[in-house]
């Protein structure tokens, strides 16, 4: 990564890619499958059921931030991913916030992840009521909202567990334009499996706030939020909150290139 000249990021034994305590919010709804179709690249089309889900991750006890953590809000998308040697059914990043550089890069770089920044601070909670937000240049980008919380039905958790068989395939595009030129240096799909392990789940109501912006409110992303808040909420899916960890370096299914 860059800066080059002076090596590699340190790698030692406490720099895995554990995170070990990660709170999370979910909420997924059914949009216009036309409408998602136009946002994917080449090779992607939305799945039979053209969902979006707007996440939001409280990231704490990192191993390779040296117990360290940071937030995030993302945004993916069902999808299938027809390639000339591949099919894959999964979910593509649209775009994900975070409130730290160091993740954007390393995503960005080496993943093929689209992060940019946003002030993200950490979720409240009224009551049974859980909400998060996002912010740039002071302006509101998202708002997230959980409410009506409850523990997840045995026969849920099962159903949930058998629509995502096979499935745990999330998918971005890793694209660097040339220097000086328009045309990119860098072109290609790529995937990057995690893993999780939850201790808690609760199921509750959703709702996602959009706002939208102006060039002179938000001149770097007013264009991917104001994307975001045009494609329609047709209607939501059970919105979750779990807790438990994550480990983002998979040896046995690393980060690739999709073929």
């Amino acid at each position: 990564m860059m800066p080059a000249h002076f090596g590699g990021r340190y790698t030692g034994p406490n720099t895995s890619g554990w995170y070990r305590d990660v709170t999370a919010m979910v909420v997924p709804y059914v949009t216009d499958r036309t409408k998602l179709a136009a946002l994917l690249p080449d090779g992607f089309e939305p799945a039979e059921d053209p969902v979006i889900s707007v996440y939001y991750a409280c990231n704490k006890q990192i191993d390779w931030l040296a117990g360290r953590g940071y937030n995030m809000i993302g945004v993916n998308a069902d999808v299938i991913y027809n390639g000339k040697g591949e099919r894959l059914a999964g979910t593509y990043a649209l775009v994900i916030w975070e409130n730290l550089v160091d993740p954007i890069l390393i995503g960005r770089e080496l993943q093929g992840i689209p992060k940019v920044f946003a002030d993200i601070p950490d979720h409240s909670i009224s009551g049974d009521v859980w909400r998060c937000n996002a912010s740039h240049f002071g302006h509101a980008i998202v708002g997230i909202e959980i409410s009506a919380l409850r523990a997840p039905e045995l026969e849920e958790i099962a159903a949930a567990k058998k629509a995502k068989e096979g499935q745990d395939n999330p998918m971005g595009w890793r694209y660097i334009q040339k220097a000086g030129a328009p045309d990119p240096a860098l072109d290609e799909y790529t995937t990057f499996p995690s893993e999780n392990h939850l201790t808690q789940i609760m199921l509750g109501e959703g709702n996602v706030d959009w706002n939208r912006l102006t060039w002179e409110q938000n001149p770097t992303q007013f264009h991917i939020v104001n994307a975001l808040e045009q494609l329609p909420i047709v209607e939501y899916r059970p919105a979750m909150i779990t807790r438990g960890a994550t480990n983002l370096v998979l040896p046995q299914r690393p980060t690739r290139v999709l073929r």
